[in-house]
């Protein structure tokens, strides 16, 4: 499908630029009426999942499975803004939470990663059972790089009840991604995520001291150190480059079958709008690539509210809910 650049995201004149349009949403905004119940389902690794269950007041449109970022949770203001809209509208939300996330720690040594889809994998089957004859894909992120790799991997043998899929804001490379988050301008990101990671390092080296060591963090000065120390070792691939090339969802995303939507803004600061592969999206059957000018990473929120929407949220439901054929 041809690329789109759409003009119809508008930042506000008082976010002036992508750090000021990452950074307000995620610190400011405030998302109220969202209301889960949680469910744990087991692994069949003696692990868990916390699943975050949100029902539409009405008969069901059919269910959204949503994917949070890097060091986020079912509680972000993009994944709670997101379920707000769509249960007023009808949908069924299942937010999930990786392993470690969520405020929980996990059971076994291995934490979550950009392509862990056994896990993705584990909710949609068990969403399935539940008895939804439809089902969406959304990811953030993080999620949204899990997502795309999920639909890659499985091409035409997807499981039917999934329709379509929305990502915002994915770093489909994420080799390049890393190394962009080492930009002098983006240190306060990757301080942030190392800060939220330390500590989860350290409880599990007490728990596990013979697979995973807390000392080996004094190494940890970029994102692609602790991808190279802990990422790659606890999940068994040889190195943080072995871990990008498999997981990064550039690879994949020729494969994905049904109707997808990747949304990116061009001033993204951890996403360089050249990482993504504008070329074989543009030639895709079932992928179409919308690229903002504004709206920064998991932001988009619009200069002139409508109501307590953000563009993106209006985004996605009118991707899911047009006829088929005209989904962009």
């Amino acid at each position: 499908m041809p690329l789109l650049h759409t003009h119809d995201h508008q930042a506000p004149f008082w976010l002036p630029n992508g750090h000021f349009q990452s950074i307000f949403p995620a610190l400011f905004r405030k998302i109220r009426n969202v209301t889960y119940t949680r469910e744990r389902i087991l692994t069949e690794d003696d692990d868990f999942l916390n699943l975050d269950w949100a029902k539409s007041a009405g008969q069901s449109k059919g269910l959204v499975v949503l994917s949070h970022g890097l060091e986020g949770d079912s509680q972000r203001q993009y994944i709670l803004g997101m379920v707000r809209a769509l249960t007023r509208s009808g949908y069924d939300c299942l937010a999930w939470n990786y392993r470690s996330c969520g405020g929980e720690m996990n059971q076994q040594v291995r934490f979550y990663h950009s392509g862990a889809t056994d896990d993705l994998d584990r909710v949609i089957q068990h969403a399935l059972k539940r008895g939804y004859s439809t089902l969406y894909l959304m990811g953030f992120s993080l999620g949204g790089n899990l997502t795309l790799k999920y639909l890659g991997e499985r091409g035409s043998s997807l499981d039917q009840e999934i329709k379509r899929a929305v990502v915002f804001s994915v770093p489909m490379d994420l080799l390049a991604c890393s190394r962009a988050i080492e930009k002098l301008e983006n240190r306060v990101y990757q301080k942030r995520f190392l800060s939220s990671l330390r500590p989860k390092v350290h409880a599990k080296a007490k728990v596990f001291p013979e697979h995973i060591s807390a000392e080996a963090y004094a190494n940890v000065k970029t994102f692609y150190d602790f991808d190279h120390i802990y990422t790659a070792a606890l999940h068994g691939f040889a190195g943080a480059d072995d871990y990008y090339a498999q997981n990064s969802s550039r690879f994949f995303v020729e494969g994905i079958a049904i109707p997808t939507l990747i949304v990116n803004a061009l001033n993204d600061p951890l996403v360089p709008a050249d990482s993504l592969p504008q070329q074989v999206i543009a030639n895709h059957p079932n992928v179409w690539l919308e690229l903002t000018d504004a709206g920064g990473h998991c932001g988009f929120r619009p200069g002139s509210m409508q109501g307590d929407l953000y563009w993106s949220e209006q985004r996605a439901l009118q991707f899911l809910e047009a006829p088929a054929g005209h989904e962009k």
